[in-house]
């Protein structure tokens, strides 16, 4: 099947750079969310990535606004159904997805292949609540979006052969590599990188080390580019523990029984970055750990 259209549910930090390398690629993007500010923001935050790459010479004036011409945005999701290719990216909640799903449902083109942008929920599951289970699949980008190489296909039980072979075309358009997952909690990334996150906030709970030392560790221990803790603020600390949960309540083993103080600072709303405060806070001209 050709993809040629591509329709993007959820214009924040992941819709938005969805929408950004689909263009880049060629494809005609229709970016929707509930929030026409949401909307904007992201059009405006394309545009100042793309200029990013243009400065650096990564790309050129031309091709920036050929990208920006093929974005259109809306704030109804049935316009998106013509389209030939739907990613959801929209909160990491699955009453949430479900409810997407369901409303799009009636307005989709008989051959549209639905995906969703999650990054632990069961495909399987998503994709039996709607008329297309053969047709749907995990389609997991990791963030920064246009920075990162890497995309994670997951099959549901019943993807079936074309939508898979199709979906890595696209993924090889975009110039990004695949990794093909099967559809068990958290996939591969978050089954390995999330427990890594949670062992380092058990470090912390426990006084093995404090925020600096344990980041500073796994940075100059084990070179890594940017600490457990530090990632953590990076992902969100509440999408941190929506995956451990998801571990946990999937697998039912122990040792993915997320740590209470992950879940004491969701509790008070420190998030990380986006909320200014997580394990560092933000407000300042220069992260400073909070324990």
């Amino acid at each position: 099947m050709d993809i040629r259209t591509v329709g993007v549910i959820g214009a924040g930090q992941m819709g938005n750079g969805i929408a950004h390398v689909f263009a880049q690629a060629g494809y005609d993007v229709l970016l929707t969310d509930i929030s026409q500010q949401a909307l904007d923001d992201a059009v405006a935050l394309i545009d100042k990535n793309i200029e990013r790459q243009v400065s650096r010479g990564k790309t050129t004036a031309e091709d920036k606004a050929a990208a920006m011409a093929r974005i259109r945005t809306t704030l109804k999701l049935a316009d998106l159904g013509p389209t030939d290719l739907v990613i959801e990216a929209a909160t990491e909640r699955e009453t949430v997805k479900n409810a997407i799903f369901e409303d799009l449902q009636p307005h989709l083109a008989p051959h549209t292949i639905l995906t969703s942008n999650t990054s632990s929920i069961s495909i399987t599951r998503l994709a039996a609540r709607t008329d297309r289970p053969e047709k749907f699949m995990g389609f997991h980008f990791m963030n920064p979006v246009p920075v990162m190489q890497l995309v994670e296909l997951i099959r549901g039980i019943a993807t079936d052969e074309q939508t898979y072979k199709t979906m890595l075309k696209v993924v090889e358009s975009l110039g990004k590599t695949a990794a093909s997952a099967e559809d068990f909690p958290a996939f591969i990334v978050n089954r390995v990188l999330i427990p890594m996150i949670n062992e380092a906030v058990y470090a912390l709970y426990e006084g093995v080390g404090n925020v600096r030392s344990i980041d500073q560790s796994l940075k100059l221990g084990a070179n890594h580019p940017m600490g457990p803790l530090e990632l953590a603020d990076f992902i969100g600390l509440d999408t941190c523990l929506a995956i451990m949960n998801v571990l946990h309540d999937g697998l039912a083993d122990t040792k993915y029984r997320p740590c209470p103080l992950l879940t004491k600072y969701v509790e008070a709303g420190w998030l990380g970055r986006k909320t200014k405060r997580g394990f560092y806070d933000y407000r300042g001209p220069e992260p400073v750990p909070t324990r």
